[in-house]
């Protein structure tokens, strides 16, 4: 009984709670049910370790018993031999023999049971140690347990939103980038001031235009003033 009890506590408590609070549904609900098994198993451990004590006590009890009567047949024996009585205090040796095996056999099942006991009362100390904590961890394994769903909804009510708008800008930016890129790129090759180039390009076309009009007054026999 006393291990069917301790084996049951013992698969509660090797139990990955935070895996089987993500699993299940209710996730308060189902720590809530946990704890109250553990409290039951550690009752009934408690009870177990209780009868347990107590047959220890008993097979104490009934050891002194048997030493107190080992001394009593002691002393009648020796009181027939002092009054002559050989054959009388003969049976007081035979009944205190017989007495002494009895008590050696309740010696050894007081020790197998001091045993015992000592054994469950410290599985029993375990347990209640494991049950104090889950009780504690209690509320911050559900809290926990509330926030990473909160943070699963909200990412999945995020996911998509403005997908389109941000894509579309995105690429804009890009765009625009890439013509200031490829305007940098030109005038780096063109290697000078427009402006300068402007100049020249008026003083060529002025000096084209003084040559045609100097070769006009040729033509027409004029000179120049």
């Amino acid at each position: 009984m006393a291990r069917g009890i301790f084996a049951r506590m013992a698969d509660i408590v090797k139990a990955n709670v935070n895996e089987l609070i993500t699993r299940a549904e209710d996730p308060e609900k189902m720590i809530r049910q946990m704890i109250l098994e553990m409290e039951e198993a550690v009752n009934k451990a408690t009870a177990s370790v209780g009868t347990a004590v107590a047959n220890e006590k008993r097979l104490e009890r009934q050891h002194f018993e048997k030493q107190d009567q080992i001394e009593n047949w002691q002393r009648k024996a020796e009181l027939a031999v002092e009054t002559g009585e050989d054959e009388l205090a003969r049976r007081a040796l035979e009944r205190k023999s017989a007495v002494q095996e009895a008590a050696g056999d309740l010696e050894a099942a007081l020790e197998e049971s001091q045993k015992t006991s000592s054994q469950l009362k410290q599985q029993l100390s375990q347990l209640k140690a494991k049950l104090d904590e889950a009780r504690t961890r209690q509320g911050a394994l559900v809290a926990r347990r509330r926030a990473a769903e909160a943070r699963k909804q909200i990412a999945q009510g995020m996911s998509g939103v403005g997908t389109d708008a941000f894509s579309s800008f995105d690429r804009f930016r890009s765009r625009i980038e890439s013509e200031e890129a490829e305007a940098d790129a030109h005038q780096a090759m063109a290697g000078t001031d427009p402006s300068l180039e402007e100049q020249f390009s008026k003083l060529e076309r002025k000096g084209s235009v003084e040559d045609e009009l100097k070769a006009l007054k040729n033509k027409l026999g004029q000179k120049d003033a």
